[in-house]
């Protein structure tokens, strides 16, 4: 057991121009070896931030890392006492959202979510991708909260934090049971996710779009299914991102493509080819956020950067730093989602200029509220008269 606290710091260290927490992670031993970390986006599972010392394995000459098995994903249940989320953030459209999951099995390296898990004493590396919490009480604790007497209704995010329709959707069905919860009571929704996994649920979503409840955003983050696979490991591919935006506009849900993160001197390039494709597939609505590197995302992402694109590493965190006021991530409201200086200028520029063009957001729908009726399901207190 090592005390590694100078080495999370260096890590953490704004503008590092000599990138001297590379080259201490590295050589501390704290990369997981490929086999074991197949499939999965992070190298790093350093412990969390709130914990007072990290451990680390090292080969004691005996071969015994070779004993180690694979990561797999553990998931454990978690019995929040209520599940609506509020937020009172300038920076987003909603107030309150729902999410089914702690953690995500997508992988997303550059995701914002990965700190949360410092909450729970994991680490927002590989702990982040395989240990997961679900809420299979979620729908229950929704339908009551949505039916107490001082409820005032307005649209709810579901994948705000993690992913609602990650691949553990599949056998938990938690998301679906959350819709259904608010498509009786008539509730507006705001779905957004990176998974195919949603045209699962069409047959739900296609009469609350009837009513005006529901929008879906899909989030396309490349094209390039090689960068896609080795960013966004257990994503659905691009195509099938695309295929769900098509779905869904057949359907008649209104659907929008968003591009997050967009990164520097990585996708960047591909702000017109994915406006383009997501446009071709019906999407009526587009956005984008830059990329946010809080806390222990910086050295995950920096690691990920030298495994992959050891060459644009230097060029790419530059270009980082230099929207982000010199250093590696800018928290405050108002800027953390689009950057400032030169370069996020003309990232915002090209992506306007090519919604225009488009024929993009020329409207936004505003999801109907008047419709919501309080649910009267198990657990919740009848009116006498």
């Amino acid at each position: 057991m090592t005390d590694l606290s100078h080495v999370r710091q260096g890590a953490f260290a704004p503008g590092n121009g000599a990138d001297m927490a590379e080259a201490m992670l590295a050589e501390s031993g704290l990369r997981i070896e490929s086999e074991r970390r197949r499939g999965r986006g992070a190298a790093l599972n350093t412990a969390g931030r709130f914990e007072p010392v990290s451990r680390t394995i090292e080969d004691d000459g005996w071969h015994s890392l070779e004993d180690l098995p694979p990561f797999k994903t553990e998931v454990q249940i978690e019995k929040p006492r209520s599940v609506i989320t509020r937020n009172d953030s300038p920076d987003l459209n909603f107030d309150r959202s729902v999410n089914p999951y702690r953690g995500c099995e997508h992988g997303c390296i550059y995701c914002f979510a990965r700190p949360s898990h410092a909450y729970v004493g994991l680490s927002a590396g590989l702990d982040f991708e395989t240990k997961l919490f679900a809420k299979p009480d979620a729908a229950r604790l929704l339908e009551r909260e949505l039916a107490k007497p001082g409820y005032k209704v307005k649209p709810l995010a579901l994948g705000t934090n993690t992913d609602p329709y990650q691949p553990i959707e599949k056998e938990w069905r938690i998301t679906r049971q959350i819709i259904e919860v608010l498509k009786a009571a008539d509730h507006p929704v705001m779905i957004v996710t990176k998974s195919a996994l949603v045209t699962r649920d069409i047959d739900l979503l296609a009469p609350m779009a009837e009513k005006g409840l529901v929008r879906v955003a899909l989030s396309v983050t490349t094209l390039d299914r090689k960068l896609a696979r080795a960013m966004e490991p257990r994503c659905s591919t691009p195509p099938k991102r695309l295929e769900a935006i098509r779905a869904l506009s057949d359907a008649g849900i209104p659907t929008s493509i968003l591009m997050s993160p967009i990164i520097p001197a990585l996708n960047d390039h591909e702000i017109e080819r994915v406006l383009d494709s997501g446009k071709a597939a019906g999407a009526a609505e587009a956005s984008y956020v830059l990329l946010r590197l809080p806390l222990e995302v910086s050295p995950l992402f920096r690691d990920w950067l030298l495994r992959h694109y050891p060459d644009r590493y230097r060029h790419v965190m530059s270009l980082v730093r230099s929207m982000r006021g010199g250093k590696d991530y800018d928290a405050e409201f108002g800027k953390r989602m689009k950057g400032t200086g030169p370069y996020a200028w003309q990232i915002g520029r090209r992506f306007d200029l090519a919604a225009k063009r488009l024929e993009l957001n020329t409207t936004r729908r505003t999801l109907n509220s008047d419709l919501f009726t309080p649910p009267l399901g198990a657990g919740v207190q009848l009116a006498l008269f």
